[in-house]
């Protein structure tokens, strides 16, 4: 008889695509940079959104912004109805389980008075928080823990203290090692796979909330980084500065209110970002260790990845919410039940990518427009897609493997990069009239996936 192989989604939030040991120098992730040795990494991997439900919602139902018409973190609630890569894996005979932050319905009130939209939306075990900052005033099983044992008042305090002053503070948290967010929400699916004694093969996503801003890692991982030794940030180019000669868009009005912190603020920043990968990692560590000693590590696909990129200083902007590339670009890795060669997939992709590779392995289809990597796991050398796209705010970016552009609201590119000759978007060729058969060609290849990724309304 064929054993069907387990399935773990490993998720962060806010982590930058060059935020693994194995891509840069300036943060240790022992665990993942193993998976990535195991598996193969996608290294031009695109949230679909820059903002927390916009994407979470395109990874759950493999719909785009342009389709369900959620922009921003407001008050949506998914609709049960709305087909899930969670239901089709449950349907298909796993056992679905969740440990962390979804952002799939507003983050308000007690997180456990909803968990039947969690059962209807495909999860059956569900032990759900939310972010950093709505884990000051929403309950869960977290924060009544907090609350039990004195912890959340000063928690509240400090996060009140840290947005009234300097929101990028990089200071500790006021919560111990053992009841930090990151390591509650390892340790809990850690304590579930260790003791699982189901039937079915399990599927557990477990969705870290760091290293999503406040800079509050606790000192024990922290103090692991000298700001010193932190690169420094990319510059705000002419380009960001002067719009003259190229059409605007959302990310000049950001530019304009940029909050512009002192080098010395992005080098600790920066350690203290670095500290929180580094922890989360650590909490990787302990469940690879599990699966492995349960004897089912070669009998589990893992996949890791993060909703959308942070800035983290550079063009002098913090947080995420725009298209430029330490926004948008993520970290995915995706080891096989067996292992694979370890290689990089340079091929553009889409982090709803993820549902349908969780899905084939399932033996299923998911939802939506998501298209299964596993082609791309076998051969490194597969081409995913011809380009990938992101969506803010009615804007849409494209990029392939040489070039990037974002057309505005009124459908005029205003961002167009060479991504080969200027990786870190310092020049802006948009506009520039020995660009303009480029813009033309980009511009078609954007519309051309809007209308290939229309649905009835």
């Amino acid at each position: 008889m064929t054993i069907r192989p387990n399935l773990l989604l490993l998720m962060t939030d806010q982590q930058r695509a060059d935020a693994l040991g194995c891509v840069s120098d300036w943060v240790r992730t022992p665990h993942l940079d193993r998976l990535a040795a195991e598996g193969v990494r996608f290294s031009n991997c695109v949230t679909t959104s820059p903002v927390c439900i916009p994407a979470r919602l395109s990874l759950a139902t493999g719909l785009y912004p342009h389709n369900t018409w959620v922009w921003d973190n407001g008050q949506h609630t998914l609709d049960p109805r709305t087909p899930t890569w969670m239901q089709a894996v449950r349907a298909a005979g796993y056992r679905t389980s969740l440990f962390g932050k979804t952002h799939l319905h507003p983050h308000g009130g007690d997180l456990r008075d909803r968990e039947h939209l969690m059962h209807q939306y495909g999860l059956d075990d569900v032990d759900e928080i939310g972010g950093p900052r709505a884990s000051a005033r929403v309950l869960s099983h977290m924060t009544a823990r907090w609350e039990e044992a004195g912890l959340w008042q000063a928690y509240r305090e400090d996060l009140e203290n840290r947005f009234s002053t300097k929101p990028h503070v990089a200071r500790p948290s006021p919560l111990p090692l053992s009841e930090y967010a990151d390591t509650y929400v390892g340790q809990q699916a850690n304590d579930y796979l260790r003791d699982y004694d189901g039937d079915q093969p399990f599927c557990c996503w477990v969705s870290f909330g760091g290293p999503h801003e406040p800079w509050d890692t606790p000192d024990e991982f922290a103090q692991r980084y000298d700001p010193a030794q932190m690169p420094a940030a990319l510059p705000q180019p002419e380009w960001a500065a002067d719009s003259t000669g190229r059409p605007r868009g959302a990310l000049d009005d950001r530019l304009s209110q940029r909050p512009d912190p002192t080098a010395e603020d992005v080098a600790e920043l920066r350690a203290n970002y670095a500290g929180n990968v580094e922890l989360i990692d650590d909490q990787i560590g302990q469940i690879l260790a599990t699966i492995e000693s349960r004897g089912e590590l070669d009998n589990t696909l893992i996949v890791f990845t993060s909703d959308h990129g942070e800035m983290n200083g550079d063009f002098g902007l913090i947080y995420k919410s725009h298209l430029l590339d330490p926004a948008v670009r993520v970290p995915l890795i995706v080891r096989p039940p067996a292992g694979a060669s370890g290689a990089v997939n340079d091929s553009p992709a889409e982090w709803i990518d993820v549902a349908a590779t969780l899905c084939e392995t399932a033996g299923t289809s998911a939802p939506g427009f998501s298209r299964s990597l596993l082609p791309g796991v076998t051969d490194a050398k597969h081409h995913h897609r011809a380009g990938a796209i992101s969506e803010m705010n009615g804007e849409v970016m494209w990029i392939d493997l040489t070039h990037k552009a974002v057309i505005n609201t009124e459908g005029e590119v205003y961002l167009l990069f060479d991504r080969t000759a200027d990786p870190h978007e310092q020049t802006n060729l948009a506009g520039q009239p020995s660009a303009a058969d480029l813009e033309t060609e980009l511009k078609q290849r954007i519309l051309q996936r809007l209308v290939q990724t229309q649905v009835s309304r």
